[in-house]
């Protein structure tokens, strides 16, 4: 399984990006789906998942009510749309994949994507 992240960039305080993750390789199983984030001296970590079926969903706290995300498994997309940005939302964000239910821990996930850079100017 191969993850390609985009949209990525540098916007003001306030505006809207939304990145999006393409799967390719072996897609037919069903993956839990997860974006991460990590800035500059810090630990990596989740900033939302969704399960295969996208019923379930969950946000780290701070970023509740201004990040959604979302997937279409016919075209093998998951995106997070980040609305309300801030400087703190500054880091280089990852899509990852693993097999079954989603986790919030980074090393439970099997696959990566390259990562992309947002930044967040106040």
């Amino acid at each position: 399984v191969q993850l390609q992240a985009s949209g990525g960039g540098l916007v003001q305080a306030g505006d809207s990006l939304r990145l999006s993750c393409e799967v390719s390789g072996r897609t037919s199983d069903d993956y839990g789906m997860g974006w991460f984030r990590q800035a500059p001296g810090k630990e990596r970590e989740v900033v939302a998942t969704i399960e295969y079926r996208g019923d379930v969903t969950y946000y780290r706290d701070s970023v509740k009510g201004r990040f959604t995300i979302s997937r279409d498994n016919a075209k093998n997309m998951v995106f997070l749309q980040m609305n309300s940005l801030t400087s703190e939302d500054t880091a280089v964000y990852y899509c990852a994949a693993r097999s079954g239910y989603t986790s919030r821990q980074p090393v439970d996930y099997h696959f990566w994507g390259r990562g992309t850079q947002v930044t967040v100017s106040s």
